[in-house]
C-alpha cells in the first residue's frame, strides 16, 4: 500500500501542538526545535510557479509563517508574569538560534560562489526572522501595555540570535527600542533596556549621525536618571563596564535602591572585573568607602566579598593589597584602607592568624607595613583579643626610640632642604613615606601600656618636644595630641600643656632659637634638651615679608593645635579658664584676618568653643550666619558644619527663643533661604543632612522646612546629587513613620507642595519622576498604617482621609491644572480610608465630593472612571453613615455653614456636563 502523501496542511497543522507542548515545560524545547524546523523545511518546498517559471511563489513558507504569527498573537495580550507565555517567548528565542545554527551547517554540495553569495544568504530562516521582527515592531506602539511588553520581550529574546539582518530592519529595530526605553510603563522600559543593550556591541559610533545618541549613552542615561529601580537595575546589569562607562556605573554606589547597590558589587564588579587595577585608585576607594559604609547589611556584605576577592588575587598578601589604596592620603582616621583591612580581618580569618609582628618586622617600616600594624592593633582592641595584641605591640621604650629616630631623620631633611635650591621628587616621596610611618607609630603609641613610669615620661617628653617644633608636619599634630591626651592626667592637664606649646610658638617677647649645636636632631630621649636663646621679636609693622609669612605660618600651626585640643575637650569652657587667653589672643584675631586659611581655622576653633560654652554660642551665632552669605564654597561648608553642630548641641535655647539673641523665625527663614538658593552640590548636601538631623531630632518643626525638603528631593536639579537623594530617601520614611505627628505635619503641606511639583514637571520635561509617581510616594509616607505608635501620642488613622479632603478642595479650585486634576483623581484609589470616621467629617467630605461631580466635572474619561470607583468605595464603606444623606438637612447645621458658603460661591464649569449622582442606597452594578 503506498504511503500517504504529506500535504502542506499537515505540515502547518502540527504547529499548534508544538506550541502547546512548549508552553507547558522548557524541558521539551530541544525536541520541539527539531520538529518545528523539520516541518518548516518541508513546508518551504511547497511553491508555485509564476510567469511561466520565471518566478516562484513561496506558498508553503507563507502558510507556515502565518500560522506561527497567529500562534504568537495569542501570547501578546497575556500579562507579565504568566509562566506559559514566558515559556513561549523563551521557545521562540531558542528556535531562532536553532534555525541559524542549522543554516550555518556546511552543505554537502555547494555551487560555485557568486557575487550574490558574498552578501547575506536569503533562506526560509532569514525570511521568517525578518517577518517576525517587523511584526513585533508594529506592536511596540500598541495601546495595550501588555502587547507592548510582550512584543519587546520577544525582540529581546530573539535579538542575540538574529545573525545578519537587513540594515533597514536593524535601524527600524534600533529606533523602536530607543522609543520603548522611554515607555511610560516601567516594566516595558526594563525589558526594552535588555533588548537595546544587545545592540551595543555591534554599533559603530562612526556610523551615527551628528545628533544621534549611541546605545551606550542611552543605557548610561537610563542608569542615572530613570525613576524606576527595576529599570535602573536592568541598565546596570546590561551596560558593559568599560573605561568610558565605569564612572557612570560607579555613581550607583549611592543609588537610593539597596538592591541595585548590592547588584553593583555582586553582579557587576565581582563578575566583570578580573583585577582591581582595572580601576583607578579613586574608583577603588569610592567602591570601598560607599560599600562598607552602606546602611544596608546586604550591601556591606557584598562589598566585603568583593574586597576578599581582591585579596585572593594577591594570594593573601596584605601589603600588596594595601597598595591598591592611597595610604598617604588616608587622613586622620585611616579612612578607606583601614575599613577595607578590617573587613578582610573578618572575612579572611586565615590571613589574620598568619600575621606575625616580630622584631624583624619593625626593623624597617614601610607605609603598608606600618599601616597594617596599626590597623591590626585597633582590630585586636575592638575584638578584645588581648593575647594577640600583646604579642604584636613593641615595648614603650622601643617604640619611642623608633619614633624619635624617624623624626630626627625628618629634621635633618628639613635642614638640608633649606640649604638646597633644587627640589628632588624622589626625596619628597621619601619624606612623605617617613612622615606617614611616624604618624602610624604615634597612633599605635596611644594603645601602649604605660604602667612603666619611665617609659611614660620618655614618650611624654618626646611628644611634647615634637609639638614645640613649628616644622612638625600638620598630619602629625593630631596624632601627637592623641598620645598627649592618653598620657595626661585629665583635660586640664592636656589644655595646660597645649597652651604652653602655643605660647612658646607665639611668644610675643621673642622667638626661641636653638643655640648652634653639632647635631640639630632631637635629644630628648637622652635627657638633654636643646639650649635656647631669647631673641627680641619685632612688632608687625617692622617685620619683613619673610618674617610676616613665618608669623602667619606659626599662627596656622597654633590654630591647628587649638582645634585639635578643643576637639578632645568634653568639659565646659568655664571649667577651663586657661582657654580664655587662647580665645582672646589667637582665635578672635584669626577670625578677623583677611587671609582665607586663617579665617577658616579661626571660625572652626570659635565654633568648637561655642560647643562647650553656651553663652559664647548665643553671642557668636549671628557671626556664623553672616559668614554663610558671603563666604566661598570651602569656607561656607565649614561654617555650615559649625552652625548645625551648635544647633544640635544648643538647639533648644536657639529655637525656643528663650535665650537666643536671634529670633527662631529668622533662623528658620535663613535655612529655607539657603536651601532654596544654594547652587553648589557640596554645600547643598551639607544643608540637607544638617536640616534632616534637626527635623528628626524634633528641634525644627516648621512646615516650610519640610516643604522645601520635599521640593529638593523631587527637583530635577538634584538628580545627580546622590548624597542629597540618598539622604532624603532615608529621611522621609523614617521621619513620617516614626510619629503620627510628623505624618500630620507632612499632610498639611502635601497638596500645595504636590501642585508646585506638578508645575515643575510641566516646565521641565526631564524631571526624574512623573506627577503620579511623586504623588504615590507622598501617599506612601502618609500611610497611617505604617506609623509607629509613640508613647504619649495617639494613633492618627485619618491622615489619608484628610488628604482625600484636600484633594477635593484642589479639584474644586478653578486654578488647578487639568493634568494635575487627572493625577489627583488617580491617587484616590491609593488612599487608606478608616472604617470609622466622624459623622461631620464624612458628611463634609460627601458634600465636597458631590460638588466636584456637579460643579467641576472631569472631562477626561480616566479621571471620571477613577471618581466613579471612589464613589462606590465611599458608598460601600460608609453605607450606614450616608444612609438618608440629605443636603437640605445638612444646611441647617451651623457647623457646616462656612462650607456651604464656599460651595455656593463655586460657579459650575459647564451645566451640560453635570454627572448624575449614583443612588447611595442601591448597590452599584458591576456591568460596564
Amino acid at each position: 500500500m503506498p504511503s500517504r502523501t504529506v500535504t502542506l496542511e499537515d505540515r502547518v497543522a502540527v504547529i499548534p501542538t508544538i506550541f502547546d507542548q512548549a508552553q507547558n515545560s522548557v524541558a521539551n524545547h530541544p525536541k520541539n526545535f527539531v520538529a518545528l524546523y523539520k516541518n518548516q523545511a518541508e513546508a518551504a518546498k511547497f511553491t508555485e510557479s509564476l510567469n511561466h517559471g520565471k518566478n516562484i511563489k513561496l506558498v508553503g513558507e507563507k502558510a507556515f509563517q502565518d500560522t506561527i504569527v497567529d500562534a504568537l498573537n495569542r501570547v501578546l495580550p497575556v500579562k507579565k508574569g504568566v509562566q506559559p507565555a514566558d515559556r513561549i517567548v523563551k521557545f521562540v528565542g531558542g528556535y531562532i538560534k536553532f534555525m541559524n545554527e542549522k543554516s550555518a551547517e556546511p552543505k554537502e554540495v555547494k555551487a560555485e560562489p557568486t557575487s550574490d553569495d558574498e552578501g547575506q544568504e536569503d533562506t526560509f530562516a532569514t525570511r521568517l526572522i525578518a517577518r517576525l521582527i517587523r511584526h513585533f515592531l508594529k506592536g511596540f506602539v500598541a495601546k495595550d501595555k501588555n502587547v507592548r511588553y510582550r512584543c519587546v520581550q520577544f525582540v529581546a529574546e530573539m535579538i542575540s540570535h538574529l545573525g545578519e539582518i537587513e540594515d533597514e530592519v536593524y535601524q527600524l529595530m534600533r529606533s523602536s527600542l530607543m522609543e520603548r526605553v522611554k515607555d511610560k510603563e516601567a516594566f516595558i522600559r526594563a525589558v526594552a533596556v535588555v533588548a537595546l543593550s544587545k545592540l551595543a556591541g555591534a554599533e559603530d559610533p562612526d556610523d551615527l549621525g551628528d545628533d544621534a545618541i549611541s546605545v551606550i549613552d542611552a543605557l548610561v542615561d537610563i542608569l542615572r536618571y530613570d525613576s524606576s529601580p527595576d529599570v535602573r537595575r536592568a541598565a546596570l546589569l546590561h551596560t558593559p563596564p568599560t573605561t568610558e562607562t565605569l564612572p557612570d556605573i560607579l555613581t550607583r554606589t549611592r543609588d537610593i535602591d539597596p538592591v541595585l547597590r548590592k547588584l553593583l558589587y555582586t553582579s557587576v564588579l565581582l563578575e566583570n572585573l578580573k583585577h582591581p587595577k582595572q580601576l583607578t585608585i579613586a574608583q577603588r576607594e569610592k567602591i570601598t568607602r560607599d560599600g562598607l559604609g552602606d546602611r544596608e547589611p546586604a550591601v556591606r556584605a557584598a562589598a566585603g566579598k568583593l574586597l576578599r576577592s581582591w585579596v585572593d588575587i594577591f594570594n593573601g598578601n596584605l601589603e600588596e593589597f594595601l597598595q591598591l589604596f592611597d595610604l598617604l592620603g588616608e587622613g586622620e582616621e585611616g579612612g578607606v584602607a583601614s575599613e577595607a583591612l578590617k573587613s578582610i580581618f573578618v572575612t579572611r580569618v586565615d590571613v589574620l592568624e598568619n600575621l606575625k609582628f616580630d622584631e624583624e618586622y619593625w626593623q624597617e617600616l614601610t607605609p603598608p607595613k606600618a599601616f597594617l600594624a596599626r590597623v591590626f592593633v585597633e582590630h585586636c582592641i575592638a575584638t578584645k583579643d588581648d593575647a594577640r595584641l600583646e604579642n604584636a605591640l613593641p615595648v614603650v621604650t622601643s617604640l619611642a626610640f623608633k619614633i624619635q629616630s624617624a623624626y630626627n631623620v625628618h629634621l635633618e631633611r628639613i635642614a638640608k632642604q633649606k640649604e638646597a635650591l633644587d627640589e628632588d621628587d624622589e626625596l619628597e616621596d621619601e619624606d612623605e613615606n617617613r612622615e606617614f610611618v611616624i604618624g602610624e607609630m604615634l597612633r599605635m603609641a596611644v594603645h601602649l601600656d604605660y604602667a612603666d613610669e619611665i617609659g611614660r615620661r620618655k614618650v611624654f617628653g618626646l611628644v611634647r618636644e615634637m609639638l614645640s617644633h613649628d616644622c612638625l608636619p600638620q598630619s602629625l599634630v593630631t596624632s601627637c595630641l592623641d598620645v598627649l591626651r592618653t598620657l595626661s592626667s585629665g583635660e586640664r592637664d592636656l589644655i595646660r600643656v597645649v597652651v604652653e606649646v602655643i605660647q612658646e610658638l607665639r611668644d610675643p617677647g621673642g622667638s626661641d632659637v636653638e643655640e648652634e649645636m653639632p647635631d640639630a636632631t632631637m635629644s630628648t630621649m637622652s635627657g638633654d634638651s636643646p639650649r635656647k636663646i631669647r631673641q627680641p621679636k619685632p612688632p608687625p609693622a617692622e617685620m619683613t615679608e619673610e618674617e610676616k609669612t613665618r608669623a602667619t605660618l606659626i599662627d596656622i600651626r597654633c590654630l591647628d593645635l587649638c582645634r585639635g585640643m578643643l576637639e578632645r575637650v568634653n568639659g565646659t569652657f568655664e571649667e577651663n579658664s586657661t582657654l580664655e587667653g587662647v580665645l582672646t589672643d589667637l582665635i578672635v584675631p584669626a577670625v578677623r584676618r583677611k587671609e582665607m586659611v586663617l579665617r577658616e581655622k579661626g571660625l572652626l576653633c570659635l565654633g568648637l568653643c561655642c560647643l562647650i560654652a553656651k553663652k559664647m554660642a548665643i553671642s557668636s551665632f549671628g557671626l556664623f550666619l553672616s559668614q554663610v552669605q558671603t563666604a566661598p564654597e570651602v569656607l561656607k561648608i565649614r561654617v555650615l558644619q559649625v552652625l548645625f553642630d551648635i544647633l544640635m548641641v544648643h538647639g533648644k535655647e536657639f529655637l525656643s527663643g528663650a535665650q537666643a539673641s536671634i529670633p527662631p523665625e529668622k533662623i528658620i527663614d535663613f535655612l529655607v533661604h539657603v536651601l532654596n538658593e544654594e547652587e553648589s552640590p557640596a554645600v547643598l548636601s551639607i544643608l540637607v543632612v544638617g536640616v534632616a538631623k534637626l527635623m528628626l531630632s524634633g528641634l525644627v518643626t516648621d512646615e516650610r522646612i519640610l516643604k522645601t525638603l520635599v521640593a529638593t528631593y523631587f527637583s530635577p536639579e538634584t538628580t545627580d546629587n546622590q548624597q542629597v537623594r540618598q539622604c532624603l530617601s532615608y529621611f522621609f520614611p523614617v521621619y513620617c513613620y516614626s510619629s503620627p505627628v510628623n505624618q500630620r505635619r507632612l499632610q498639611k503641606i502635601a497638596l500645595p507642595t504636590f501642585e508646585m511639583l506638578c508645575q515643575m514637571c510641566r516646565d521641565d520635561e526631564d524631571a526624574p519622576l512623573k506627577p503620579a509617581q511623586m504623588g504615590a510616594l507622598l501617599l506612601d509616607w502618609l500611610d497611617p498604617r505604617k506609623a509607629v505608635q509613640v508613647q504619649g501620642t495617639d494613633k492618627d488613622p485619618n491622615v489619608h482621609f484628610d488628604v482625600a479632603m484636600d484633594i477635593m478642595y484642589c479639584l474644586l479650585n478653578v486654578n488647578t491644572d487639568v493634568e494635575t486634576k487627572k493625577v489627583l483623581c488617580g491617587l484616590l484609589s491609593k488612599l487608606y480610608l478608616p472604617e470609622t470616621i466622624d459623622d461631620d467629617q464624612i458628611n463634609k467630605f460627601k458634600l465636597l465630593f458631590d460638588s466636584v461631580l456637579t460643579r467641576r466635572p472631569m472631562k477626561d474619561t480616566t479621571a471620571r472612571n477613577a471618581l466613579a470607583r471612589f464613589s462606590k468605595t465611599l458608598s460601600k464603606l460608609y453605607a450606614e453613615q450616608l444612609k438618608g444623606f440629605s443636603e437640605v438637612d445638612l444646611r441647617k447645621l451651623e457647623s457646616l455653614t462656612e462650607l456651604f458658603e464656599y460651595l455656593d460661591d463655586i460657579i459650575p464649569d459647564d451645566d451640560d456636563e453635570v454627572i448624575e449622582l449614583p443612588a447611595t442606597r442601591k448597590r452599584s452594578s458591576k456591568s460596564r
